[in-house]
């Protein structure tokens, strides 16, 4: 009787082993893919807009925002969506060295949408790649400003001879050539592996369309935003992502609104805040032509 119960207890628990091990072997199979679908995404792709004309307080916003990305371990690439004509020279550097210090430690890809001219392509230089739509205008490497008359002020109330002026006609010429080699180096400097153009002919600035920018080397290929995401998430080695949009020049009219303030009114190609009258900034005309206007090229020629 006794051998009865120990072979009968043998054979059960034989029977539970091999039950344990089909267990074991199909959990194996279901498991991983059922946890794969629970996971969630690899991580995020930040997308930031600079849609403004490059002022001090837009410019302050929008470094404090790419600080802020930068800084965000949970942020795995970034585009920029681009679509601005440019502004002041102070402003559009702090932004470059913004881009430049955030591409060092994540992919930074830039979406232009309908113009990234001057100081809004000075500062999307550092991305490691750059997308254009075909009707989009990009370039316009140089440096625009305006002069004072030494009438400006009496002479009797200031504190020095160039006070009024702040140089001679001569000298802010010189300022404003080596702005515009500054440009050109830092152009040819970041993208001179693409660009397809001398350095007089980047000089001339010219403003492009987006499908002749991409045969010249101003920007890498033709794309929109998805294209420009789709590419950032790649170079950040993600096969799944959400998107985290972020405007930081909202917050700058959301102030200059609830403040009551007029600078809203005032065209951001003619005035600029304070007194920065050097400007990286896309202009309709230049006063260097017979026509006053300025050449868009569409042929790359």
């Amino acid at each position: 009787m006794t051998n009865r119960i120990d072979a009968f207890v043998t054979e059960a628990l034989s029977s539970y082993a091999v039950l344990a091990v089909v267990a074991v072997l199909i959990g194996g199979i279901v498991v991983p893919p059922a946890i794969s679908a629970t996971g969630g995404p690899d991580g995020t792709v930040a997308v930031v807009t600079l849609d403004e004309a490059i002022s001090g307080d837009t410019a302050d916003q929008t470094v404090e925002e790419l600080r802020n990305v930068r800084q965000n371990d949970s942020i795995d690439a970034v585009v920029l969506r681009v679509d601005s004509g440019g502004g002041g020279v102070s402003g559009s550097e702090a932004q470059y060295r913004a881009v430049k210090r955030l591409s060092s430690t994540k992919p930074v890809v830039t979406s232009v949408r309908s113009m990234a001219a001057s100081g809004a392509y000075y500062t999307i230089l550092p991305s490691d790649e750059i997308f254009a739509e075909p009707s989009s205008m990009v370039g316009h490497v140089g440096v625009i400003a305006l002069f004072s008359a030494p009438t400006g002020v009496p002479a009797p109330m200031t504190s020095g001879p160039d006070k009024a002026t702040g140089a001679t006609i001569d000298e802010f010429r010189a300022q404003l050539e080596t702005l515009k080699r500054s440009f050109v180096s830092t152009v040819l400097a970041e993208r001179g592996d693409e660009i397809t153009l001398s350095r007089t002919e980047v000089a001339q600035a010219k403003i492009y369309i987006g499908a002749a920018a991409a045969e010249n080397g101003y920007v890498d290929e033709i794309g929109g935003l998805e294209t420009a995401i789709d590419a950032a998430a790649e170079r950040a080695g993600l096969d799944s992502y959400t998107v985290d949009r972020r405007d930081p020049a909202s917050m700058t009219v959301a102030l200059t609104i609830a403040a009551g303030s007029d600078a809203t009114n005032t065209s951001p190609l003619i005035e600029t805040p304070g007194v920065d009258r050097v400007r990286y900034l896309a202009l309709w005309g230049t006063p260097d032509t017979a026509d006053n206007t300025t050449r868009v090229i569409t042929d790359g020629s």
